[in-house]
């Protein structure tokens, strides 16, 4: 037969039996070099990791460090906060109490200087009517005492001024007065060895104080 004959004709020769899959082992099926060819792993950019984690890192940082800051302030406005109303109450009420004593001192002093007015005003018209009044309530004394004949000679001792208002107030009726000159603001009368003396030195050293 020959060749070109050949080539249509049926293939009667045995057939090769197939591999089992029992020889081949599942090792060789996990080789990597059996997917070297099939599986390709992208190179590492050690640049761009180090960049991204340091981006990642900073990020982190500073959000961890803005949340603290602003603990901080927070915590550093409540006690300025609470000083602040301290000091505040404090002043309050050292405030209240220097306009209270300010406001005494003030109705003191007011006081005080309406005393003064009113005594320079009314002093002179005070005394005046004491003096007036002491030398009536002193001539009716010795009037008393003439009457009922304890008087003899009649010492009187005082300013001249106060003198003339006695006499004055006495009258023609009782003439035998002797009269001594001395530095007071008071008349004194001996009478029988009884002696009457008014209050106008009294008088004077109050109204004085209140002049002070």
């Amino acid at each position: 037969m020959t060749t070109g004959l050949a080539r249509y004709l049926k293939d009667f020769s045995p057939v090769r039996p197939a591999a089992a899959l029992g020889d081949i082992g599942f090792a060789d099926m996990l080789d990597e070099d059996a997917f070297a060819s099939t599986v390709e792993t992208p190179p590492l950019d050690l640049d761009v990791e180090r960049r991204e984690a340091h981006a990642a890192g900073y990020e982190a940082a500073t959000a961890e460090l803005t949340v603290k800051h602003e603990a901080e302030l927070a915590a550093l406005a409540e006690a300025h906060r609470l000083e602040l109303a301290a000091l505040t109450e404090k002043y309050t009420a050292e405030a209240a109490v220097a306009l209270s004593a300010g406001l005494s001192r003030m109705a003191a002093s007011i006081a005080h200087e309406i005393s003064e007015q009113v005594a320079i005003v009314l002093g002179p018209v005070m005394t005046d009517e004491l003096t007036r009044k002491a030398v009536d309530d002193l001539a009716a004394m010795v009037r008393a005492a003439v009457i009922e004949g304890a008087a003899g000679t009649i010492t009187v001792r005082g300013p001249s001024a106060l003198f003339e208002k006695l006499e004055a107030a006495l009258g023609e009726d009782i003439a035998s007065l002797r009269h001594v000159e001395a530095v007071d603001l008071d008349l004194s009368v001996e009478i029988g060895g009884s002696v009457i003396v008014t209050r106008m030195s009294a008088w004077a050293a109050s109204l004085k104080k209140v002049l002070e």
